[in-house]
């Protein structure tokens, strides 16, 4: 920071003098704001920044022309000389923040730690020049030395608040639970000897941390939340673009109460902690959406796992365009669901998108001239325009039992969850041969695959020829950061040439002139990327390859052929969306298979 023998608290008035005398502003728009009624505990570029005044120094990007909140931070932070900074909450390791200072004096000092290190303290403030507070925090932080950074206003709000408030939530419960965590002597017990009632379920402690919890998990895009008891300590963990973050270390009696309380909202038997269970609970969001989420618990040597799924609605029934399915693909997908009868698999692995892809393409062909009926397990996401039926093993309900039932409510379409087995396998066929539209999924590395699989699984190959339609196999391809994107330019004998050449073999494509790589920014959390696209092989089943499938050729002539009819294979869709700067080769080497 800029030596200075001042300390003051910047209002609206210095910080309209500022951008006047730096010609950001006019006199016409120092009236404007001077004059108009406002929140006066409101920060003063918050104030500044609703008034949408021109901006005479537009940043390149301020298409606009606005002077906006991200402009002013960084008009004040320049001329505070300090490194404006980002919170990622991910990052911050709130215990040890919080245990720095408290709220009352964070708030009043207008600051908040975000960063503890073995000798070295991060203090971010939203007042740069107020120095009142440096001559205190030697005596707070001890022999660590401290920096300052400037923190958007409505940033370090939110998270002093946030931190502080989790913070003191968990102490509370801690205190609550402390003589119950002193009696448990070892793992076991703690798993034997849990407490039936669990009436510590419903402290208002842990209401908060389980409130917290969800609604810090919807804003950071997690797709799973892990709940994850150790020796000492509990784990919760977010699972964001494919990737796990540990986002906080809970003691392990707030872990369980914390388990034992989504257990309640999700209708669970709270009392049994020796076998697994499934559930789901509905919440609501800030925003006011309804978001699902499927609940499944786990012993484990140290107590119950808990992971919960993510189902949001705005995410699992998604445009076409959206799931990445564009062009060629796009139109022989619409081909294949056109059809009135047959089946159509999807197959990828577990969390490659195909439960988004089946609820997409179901939401379009699903009009007031067609019923369409599903068999799943469980239901992911209640959708009114689908007559939804979810396997119940307690009532011997299973996919093969719901598929018979099916075919007697007059479907035209029907969707079943998986084809786990050779009964679900051949209700499927008998299904499609009666004349419906089958949707399902499989687990296998490829398209040309899935045929080998249903013939493991009992079905005959002139069924299978008869029945098929057509298969897609998919992949999620986390995409580069807009933000941090770097391009590089390809010469032949580069690295990245020779990367290219392994990632396209054995098919043959041409060695881009430039492509993109991952960087890293605050925007992604210095991964270098954000979001994910889907990655397809569409392989409709041609005549000459339903000759191949009814004479029960061998998976490699099937592949042959395949490519043969244009079949573009998951590795060459992944090569083409790096040449469209959309990822990177490491991102789809990591995610498609070798072969």
């Amino acid at each position: 920071m800029a030596a200075q023998n001042y300390s003051i608290v910047i209002d609206l008035r210095w910080c309209l003098d500022e951008l006047l005398a730096d010609k950001v502003i006019d006199q016409r728009g120092y009236n404007l704001v001077i004059t108009s009624r406002r929140n006066k505990a409101q920060h003063p570029l918050l104030t500044i920044s609703e008034f949408g005044l021109p901006n005479g120094h537009a940043l390149d990007g301020n298409s606009d022309n606005k002077l906006t909140l991200a402009w002013l931070n960084q008009w004040l932070a320049a001329k505070a000389d300090m490194p404006l900074v980002r919170i990622d909450p991910l990052k911050v390791d709130v215990p040890a923040v919080t245990q720095l200072m408290s709220f009352e004096y964070a708030r009043s000092q207008y600051i908040l730690p975000i960063e503890v290190t073995l000798d070295e303290v991060v203090i971010g403030t939203d007042q740069p020049f107020y120095t009142d507070w440096h001559s205190n925090i030697e005596k707070l932080i001890k022999s660590k030395s401290y920096r300052t950074v400037y923190i958007n206003p409505e940033q370090i709000n939110r998270y002093r608040q946030e931190f502080y408030q989790v913070t003191q939530a968990i102490a509370g419960a801690n205190s609550v639970h402390k003589r119950a965590a002193a009696d448990v002597t070892n793992v076991e017990a703690l798993l034997q000897l849990g407490d039936n009632t669990n009436p510590d379920a419903n402290d208002q402690h842990i209401v908060r941390v389980v409130d917290w919890l969800l609604q810090y998990a919807f804003e950071q895009r997690a797709s799973d939340i892990h709940l994850e008891p150790r020796r000492e300590t509990g784990k919760v963990r977010f699972r964001i673009d494919g990737v796990l973050h540990t986002v906080y270390e809970m003691p392990l009696a707030i872990i369980v109460a914390v388990t034992a309380r989504i257990k309640i909202l999700g209708r669970l038997n709270v009392a049994e902690k020796r076998k697994p269970q499934d559930g789901r609970l509905k919440t609501r969001t800030p925003k006011g959406l309804e978001t699902e989420l499927r609940l499944s618990t786990m012993p484990t040597a140290f107590g119950e796992k808990l992971v919960m799924r993510v189902f949001d609605p705005e995410v699992l029934v998604r445009s076409f365009a959206q799931l990445g399915l564009s062009g060629k693909q796009l139109e022989t997908w619409h081909e294949l669901t056109a059809n009135p009868n047959g089946i159509i698999l999807v197959t990828g692995p577990t969390g490659s998108g195909k439960t988004t892809t089946l609820y997409s393409t179901l939401k379009q062909l699903a009009t007031e001239q067609v019923n369409v009926c599903t068999i799943e397990d469980p239901i992911e996401m209640i959708e009114p325009a689908f007559n939804q039926m979810q396997v119940n093993p307690g009532v011997d309900l299973y996919f093969a039992d719901g598929i018979r039932s099916l075919m007697r409510q007059d479907p035209d379409i029907i969707m079943v969850g998986e084809i786990r087995d050779a009964e679900t396998a051949n209700m499927a066929v008998q299904a499609s041969l009666t004349g419906h539209l089958v949707l399902s999924t499989l687990h296998t590395n490829d398209a040309p695959s899935s045929i080998t699989r249903l013939h493991d699984l009992g079905i005959q190959p002139f069924l299978t020829s008869a029945t098929i339609l057509g298969v897609m196999a998919q992949r999620l391809l986390r995409t580069l950061c807009p933000h941090c994107k770097k391009a590089v330019e390809v010469t032949p004998d580069s690295e990245i040439a020779i990367q290219w050449q392994e990632l396209v073999q054995p098919w043959r494509a041409p060695v881009p002139t430039q492509i993109y790589t991952a960087q890293g920014c605050e925007h992604c959390r210095h991964t270098g990327y954000q979001g994910r696209v889907g990655l397809y092989e569409i392989m409709p089943l041609s005549n000459e390859l339903k000759k191949l499938v009814a004479a029960d050729a061998n998976l490699d002539v099937l592949k042959q052929q395949a490519y043969r009819e244009g079949v573009q294979p998951l590795r060459v869709s992944g090569a083409k969306r790096v040449s469209e700067g959309v990822t990177t080769i490491e991102e789809v080497m990591r995610v498609v298979p070798l072969h």
